[in-house]
């Protein structure tokens, strides 16, 4: 077994923030930057009292209470960084966003809203004197702007059903937002007699989508002037709309330079619930007319980007209908030849995040380098690329450059801290400098969990990249409870992220040593990698977490009767199915929206092509159907004997709360030490910080209290 271990006792506060007199590799000519000296003395007396109180293992209450930092934005001008904070109120159950400015230096800091409704989506004017964002502080979101100078928002619109995903034309002159329009018919329209029924009547799937039920309205792309008037629906009439839910935002539309055309991502065809074929659309301001740029390309091509100089529209696209899990290309669409070609043939990554470079020449992008997310850099001519970036992070908190094309923005976290922004040169490992340090404070008294990576052979020979992450101050010499966590997606890399349910730090501070495999059937380790759980769910991957879980099991300091084996959607899946599958490895078991029955799970769930990629066709399928038998976790139901938490929303329409009431009848009819809790706000996630302290509790109860005898 190969073995290489990484030891990573920060992001503290003296890395998040308190580089106070952070050195810069002198590049282009820039000198060493440093926090001015009020600015050091102040958070140095903020560490010093919070020190006095000495370090501590993390509560669940305070990863609850950390602050969410997203969505930087470069000020026209260069010499700012636009940001959004989220911050919980726990007593409320719910949180709150503001907009705040730091300048690129890092040594200046303004609170920009504070209103106690949500300000977000903030974006900066052409002369950057101000931002424009949605704030629900009237009733329903609208649009404002404010000056950074100061003074108070001004309300720009008054749209009846709201509005999201601003954008500001380049020009100035118009803002874009998106907002529902009602196309269809009410059931209570159509039947006015009978004025006190409450039906839902629908003619072709689906009728439900993640967490909402499909009503008469839809999502269109609107433009208003900035000096004011009516909003105009670039879509009217359609049926269809943008950007793609449940997870599409802004980053789905775009404007021209020159402000005379938007780029917009959306799914206009027939088969709505088992076709990917999205497509990106250019609507001509001026005239009106539309026209789409990825006709006969059938899988999904979204995320439209003008380059500055207005050439090319760069946009992500999967090359094979059916698969979302394909890899996610970088095409470049060129608009005098309408010619598209492949930027990143080269690179068996999937493409995130992506900007272009001011002078045209090039495009910045995040993607997973193996177990954790870089920056690249690549050319937009020969598609040649570099990692910029380097370390144990998630560099996936958002991305901008600043408009000499010098310095790059970005977010970054690991196992042990949430999203903080930072500023680099844009050379290959130069020093990167903080801007934020929302939670340095909270961090600098926590004690950090240390973090391991190794690989591990699997049953046929293959390496598995997994994380080991241990209890802060822990002992070899000592008994330890064990983890293995079960990734969900199914294809979603273990990479560094910095979950506040999946919380790999609190884990380890309630002294549980977790490993978490990037099994088969994952992104970051090449296509073929990835596409190895599709039809085999229940095969390699399920081995690959139990090679896993025998290399832990052999140490000396695991305690081999208290073992548990937890996840999510499709890791809720997998602990299903290792509780039929699991020849006494485990004591505990945690599903949280988990997969159970893949037959019933077809005719419930809203994508159908999902599972039709995934298991091959729908059950009844001849083809197929030795899928659904050998890898449905119901089919084992008569080998469980294991204690069993089991948690769904009442709201989650992907993996419905149906599945996990089926496996709780196995368990009880068993009479399996079991619970099951259902949170009927919740959908696939729980979103609530009451309702995710409850779910720690349960959680850290039930696993805690099973031990095997």
């Amino acid at each position: 077994m190969t073995r290489r271990s990484i030891f990573i006792f920060g992001v503290m506060l003296l890395t998040l923030s308190l580089q106070i007199a952070l050195p810069l590799a002198a590049q282009n000519g820039q000198k060493p930057r440093r926090l001015p000296a009020e600015l050091q003395k102040k958070l140095e007396a903020e560490v010093q009292a919070k020190a006095k109180q000495g370090t501590h293992l993390i509560t669940a209450e305070e990863l609850l209470n950390l602050k969410r930092v997203y969505s930087p934005a470069v000020s026209p001008d260069g010499k700012w960084v636009l940001y959004g904070v989220t911050t919980p109120d726990i007593p409320a159950n719910r949180s709150n966003s503001d907009l705040y400015l730091v300048s690129i230096e890092g040594d200046r800091h303004k609170q920009l809203t504070s209103s106690p409704s949500a300000d977000y989506n903030g974006i900066w004017s052409r002369d950057g004197k101000s931002v424009a964002f949605i704030s629900t502080r009237g009733g329903t979101p609208q649009i404002y702007t404010i000056a950074i100078d100061g003074g108070e928002a001004v309300k720009v619109s008054d749209v009846e059903n709201g509005v999201s995903n601003l954008s500001w034309s380049p020009d100035g002159k118009y803002f874009a937002f998106t907002s529902d329009v009602k196309l269809d018919s009410t059931v209570a329209e159509k039947y006015p007699a009978y004025d006190k029924a409450n039906v839902r009547i629908y003619d072709q799937i689906p009728v439900r989508h993640w967490d909402e039920w499909n009503d008469e309205s839809y999502m269109h792309l609107f433009v208003l002037p900035v000096k004011g008037g009516e909003p105009r629906d670039l879509m009217a009439g359609e049926r269809f709309e943008t950007p793609l839910k449940p997870f599409g935002g802004g980053e789905q539309i775009a404007w021209s330079p020159d402000g005379a055309e938007i780029a917009y991502t959306s799914k206009k065809g027939d088969h709505f619930a088992e076709s990917t074929n999205s497509d990106i659309y250019i609507v001509n301001l001026a005239s009106g007319s539309t026209r789409n740029i990825t006709q006969g390309m059938p899988g999904f091509d979204r995320d439209p980007l003008y380059s500055p100089d207005g050439r090319y529209i760069a946009f992500h696209s999967m090359a094979r209908a059916g698969h979302e899990a394909d890899r996610n290309r970088l095409m470049l669409f060129d608009r005098e030849s309408s010619q598209v070609r492949e930027l990143s043939a080269t690179l068996d990554q999937w493409i995130g995040h992506t900007v272009w470079a001011p002078d045209s020449k090039s495009l910045y992008f995040a993607a997973e380098d193996g177990a954790t997310v870089q920056v690249y850099h690549i050319d937009a001519e020969d598609g040649s690329w570099k990692i910029l970036t380097g370390g144990v992070y998630n560099h996936d908190g958002g991305l901008d450059i600043t408009p000499d094309g010098k310095t790059m923005v970005y977010g970054r976290r690991n196992f042990n801290a949430p999203t903080e922004l930072f500023a680099q040169p844009v050379k290959k490992d130069a020093r990167a400098w903080p801007l934020t340090s929302e939670n340095a404070a909270v961090l600098s008294t926590i004690r950090q969990a240390t973090i391991e990576e190794r690989w591990v052979t699997s049953t046929d020979g293959k390496k598995v990249q997994t994380w080991v992450v241990y209890p802060p101050d822990f002992d070899p010499a000592k008994k330890y409870p064990l983890i293995t966590y079960c990734q969900g997606g199914p294809q979603a890399t273990v990479s560094q992220f910095f979950s506040f349910a999946w919380n790999f730090l609190l884990y380890a501070s309630k002294g549980y040593v977790i490993v978490a495999p990037n099994r088969r059937g994952l992104p970051g380790f090449g296509q073929e990698w990835n596409d190895a759980i599709s039809q085999d769910w229940g095969g390699m991957p399920m081995q690959d977490i139990l090679a896993c879980t025998d290399v832990m099991l052999k140490e000396p300091y695991i305690d081999t009767r208290h073992v548990s084996a937890i996840g999510a959607s499709a890791g809720g899946y997998a602990t299903f199915w290792l509780a039929g599958n699991h020849q006494g490895r485990f004591s505990s078991f945690v599903s949280h929206c988990g997969v159970f029955n893949l037959e019933s799970m077809y005719g419930a769930t809203e994508e159908l092509w999902f599972t039709n990629w995934e298991n091959g066709g729908p059950y009844w399928d001849p083809k197929a159907k030795k899928n659904y038998d050998k890898h449905s976790p119901h089919r084992y139901a008569q080998n469980w004997d294991t204690p069993i938490l089991i948690i769904t929303g009442e709201k989650d329409f992907r993996v419905p709360y149906t599945q996990s009431l089926e496996a709780f009848t196995v368990a009880q009819v068993k009479g399996i030490p079991s619970k099951l809790i259902v949170y009927p706000n919740e959908n696939h996630w729980v979103l609530h910080p009451q309702e995710q302290l409850i779910w720690f509790e349960e959680f850290f109860d039930f696993i805690g209290s099973h031990v095997k005898q």
